[in-house]
């Protein structure tokens, strides 16, 4: 965990330039924190910078794309020659493609993966050259529900989810082996109103969407503030984070199933999508978008299930209930299952 002395906390913050990154970097700047900003788009960057500086921080911006380990770097040699050692690093930079597999190219594939999950591995093995010798620190990756529990149309990016928590995992171990007090946390996100379905590149005929229910990226950022100071492996925001992770476990062939059947319209919303609107795939969009993203009335400021896990007396009763809940789900269907088979039964021995 970074310095107690709020006056001292460095925090380099990738993806910072819209959406929770964006959010973060003034939850922590409320804090006083010294933000090393790394994203690839400079006009947001530069608005990041004066919000963080209103809201009491300092910042400093370090342009870079996370997949090139070299300009990654650099940027944290920039933020260190600025600020000091780096005490709290948080991989958030991600993108995505709307489309069904088989209308996503090889190297559009390829793309999100090396900014999605590379990005993350290359910020964590940054991270950790500076931590390691100094031995302390902490490192957030922004993780998902969907590191747990895929949705259609999003292939590439759930890939990467998933592929980070298995690394992460990996590391974490290796940390133990090596006595190193570095804390590494996940914190899994539910649906978010950032801009990424705005500048995410779409192939849908329709606009892209954040599944149901959406919560605002100040959420997310409350979440990654509150992991930073209270050390978790894992951290689950929103009661959709939840339910999809929980219900992945116990009955993932049925998802497979609703998804399949819902999943599709669930990610789409009126209005015809343009195909020749700009995307952030390969450059950076010129503009600054900011940390919310359109859907801001329908979108929740509040998210009780983030308050249970922060009182954590409430967490095993939570996971109990939802539990539960599944429990009472299956055996429901189950008995629905079997009442089905003796009605199939009784019906073939009328015919006999």
């Amino acid at each position: 965990m970074y310095s107690t002395n709020q006056n001292s906390r460095v925090v380099v913050i990738t993806g910072a330039s819209a959406g929770v990154g964006r959010a973060t970097a003034v939850a922590f700047a409320k804090r006083g924190a010294r933000i090393g900003l790394i994203a690839r788009g400079l006009p947001g960057l530069e608005a990041a910078k004066r919000e963080v500086e209103l809201n009491g921080g300092e910042a400093v911006i370090a342009p870079a794309d996370v997949s090139n380990p070299d300009a990654l770097k650099k940027s944290a040699d920039l933020v260190e020659h600025a600020f000091g050692p780096i005490d709290l690093w948080v991989n958030n930079a991600m993108t995505s493609v709307f489309a069904p597999f088989s209308e996503i190219t090889p190297g559009e594939f390829k793309r999100v993966t090396e900014v999605t999950y590379l990005g993350s591995v290359n910020g964590t093995m940054e991270a950790l050259k500076r931590m390691a010798p100094r031995k302390r620190g902490t490192i957030i990756q922004v993780g998902s529900a969907l590191a747990y529990r895929s949705i259609p149309l999003q292939s590439a990016y759930c890939g990467a989810k998933h592929a980070i928590v298995g690394f992460i995992d990996s590391v974490r171990c290796e940390l133990i082996h090596d006595r190193l007090p570095i804390h590494v946390t996940v914190v899994h996100m539910p649906a978010l109103n950032t801009p990424q379905f705005q500048w995410c590149k779409s192939r849908l005929p329709r606009k892209a969407q954040p599944v149901p229910p959406i919560f605002q990226p100040e959420i997310a950022a409350d979440a990654i503030v509150w992991a930073a100071d209270h050390p978790r492996r894992e951290v689950w925001v929103g009661a959709s984070t939840w339910k999809a992770i929980i219900g992945q476990k116990i009955v993932p062939g049925l998802l497979d199933q609703v998804l399949g059947r819902t999943g599709y319209s669930a990610q789409q919303h009126d209005g015809i999508e343009h195909s020749d609107r700009p995307d952030n795939l390969w450059e950076p969009v010129t503009i600054d978008l900011g940390a919310r993203g359109t859907f801001n009335d329908r979108a929740s400021e509040r998210s009780p299930a983030l308050q249970l896990v922060k009182e954590r007396n409430w967490v095993a009763a939570a996971g109990l209930l939802i539990t539960g809940l599944a429990a009472n789900y299956l055996l429901a269907r189950s008995r629905q299952v079997q009442s089905s088979r003796q009605v199939s039964d009784n019906h073939a021995r009328k015919l006999r």
